[in-house]
């Protein structure tokens, strides 16, 4: 495809402009309404699988409803991610509690965020897995702008908007 040459439909290596909707049981958990639509390079797995599969062949201005399965979003819910670590690994300025959505560093350093589940006698149980992991996502989305990428984006592998 020439540079001149506007894309047509969704297709692999196209940066897409997309406006979704994202519902899980009924409750919208987030959407691009307030901070605008979201620029991909479809194909390169810059969004969850499930979605970037349904997308394909997708027109300008086309709007559809896509259901995706845990296994094709942020996967199952993976037990061994969910841990008990001592209490008094926790500073005490941390008032713990269910739900409380934490920011870790591995021993490499690493950023992990980990989610409150339950405050034992000495242990605080955390979930390690993506919050959205073992939930089926329903999406509405409407492709806004197609375009063709420029040779720093498709080196970077992703959309530099």
């Amino acid at each position: 495809m020439s540079e001149a040459q506007e894309p047509m439909s969704v297709a692999d290596d196209l940066v897409i402009s997309m406006e979704y909707e994202l519902t899980v049981g009924g409750e919208i958990i987030d959407s691009s309404k307030e901070t605008g639509p979201i620029d991909f390079l479809q194909g390169r797995g810059n969004i969850i699988p499930g979605l970037e599969s349904e997308l394909y062949n997708m027109a300008l201005d086309e709007s559809k409803e896509v259901i995706v399965q845990a296994k094709d979003g942020y996967g199952d819910v993976d037990q061994s991610r969910i841990v008990d670590v001592p209490k008094e690994e926790f500073p005490p300025t941390i008032s713990l509690q269910p739900g409380l959505e934490l920011q870790m560093k591995d021993e490499g350093g690493n950023i992990l965020h980990a989610r409150v589940v339950s405050i034992g006698e000495e242990t605080v149980k955390l979930d390690f897995n993506h919050p959205l992991a073992g939930q089926t996502l329903h999406f509405n989305v409407t492709i806004v702008g197609l375009r063709n990428p420029t040779d720093e984006e498709l080196e970077h592998g992703h959309a530099h908007s």
